[in-house]
């Protein structure tokens, strides 16, 4: 026999949350009021706010593992040639290290955009599989993308609010903010993105390989690449590699690689005055006619002109 949920049940649902994601709000709004627009670290080391006060904001960066849920306005993330909307009530996670772009699509000065990011740990993550009486395994052959968006549930957003009334009593955090933590773990890892979370943590999987790469890659991206120095890493065959890396990051080993010294060039441009030549053959770039024009690609406009648009803007609007 079919059971049928009735309409009202799922209003009060969509109350209950919509209630607490505006609790949320409130406490985010009065931990950052008079911050300005940008994140803001909290006593909390894994716990970061953000507050944007114009649409149209575009921060670009390399995004760590992270569960960031959105609490006022809508945002757009852009990873590859693939665009992610979202908005109050959801939250992402990323799950692999991954070069983004993230735009604001909704915000004002008198509503501006909220967010609550928390960074993740994947070795926590191992904990709590490790700690379930039935752990479930991944399957290694699948390969999962490493950034996935979701509607927030009741018990995922109570933790979030718990923890963020925490700083009103610092002298809690110590002992509290890690059992709340490994709480929302826990519930990311029985949700309905559960797979997905799991792979972060689980040995021997595809993500978990994809990542070892990546790390590697990080690490080296200024010195010539091959891809089969990268699928040693993840004990793959170069082309199994190659299919499992777009798989989980959305692009090419070859174009992670260029985004990584974009984001690095422009780093050294804002933040250690280098000119546009002597980042393009610091982050590895031999041609500064070539390293201009991807420049221009990625971040719509010549060096030149991108960094003194963002030497205008409010110190931190920058991430």
């Amino acid at each position: 026999m079919a059971i049928e949920i009735s309409n009202d049940t799922a209003v009060d649902s969509f109350n209950v949350i919509d209630s607490q994601c505006q609790k949320l709000a409130a406490l985010v709004a009065r931990h950052t009021e008079g911050k300005g627009s940008g994140f803001h670290k909290t006593d909390i080391k894994q716990l970061e706010f953000q507050q944007e006060y114009q649409a149209g904001t575009v921060l670009h960066g390399v995004y760590e593992p992270i569960l960031a849920i959105i609490l006022q306005g809508k945002k757009q993330a852009l990873l590859g040639d693939e665009i992610y909307r979202y908005g109050t009530a959801q939250y992402l996670v990323v799950s692999v290290d991954l070069p983004l772009s993230g735009f604001i699509v909704e915000a004002t000065p008198d509503k501006p955009y909220l967010g609550f990011k928390l960074s993740l740990d994947p070795r926590q993550l191992c904990d709590i599989i490790t700690d379930q009486a039935n752990p479930i395994t991944s399957k290694k052959e699948n390969s999962v993308r490493g950034l996935f968006i979701s509607n927030i549930d009741a018990p995922l957003i109570d933790c979030a609010i718990r923890l963020t009334q925490l700083l009103d009593t610092p002298q809690h955090i110590p002992i509290l903010a890690p059992m709340i933590i490994r709480e929302m773990y826990y519930r990311l890892l029985i949700g309905e993105q559960a797979e997905a979370v799991r792979q972060i943590a689980t040995s021997g999987s595809n993500m978990q390989r994809i990542s070892f790469a990546i790390q590697y890659l990080t690490a080296n991206f200024i010195k010539p690449m091959r891809v089969e120095d990268l699928a040693n890493q993840a004990n793959m065959s170069p082309s199994s590699f190659h299919h499992h890396f777009k798989q989980v990051t959305s692009m090419s080993p070859l174009q992670y690689q260029k985004q990584l010294r974009l984001l690095s060039a422009r780093r050294l441009m804002l933040a250690e005055n280098s000119n546009a030549v002597n980042a393009a053959y610091q982050v590895g770039y031999e041609s500064p006619s070539q390293f201009s024009r991807e420049y221009s690609r990625m971040f719509g406009a010549s060096p030149i002109k991108d960094i003194k648009r963002l030497r205008m803007k409010i110190p931190n609007a920058y991430q």
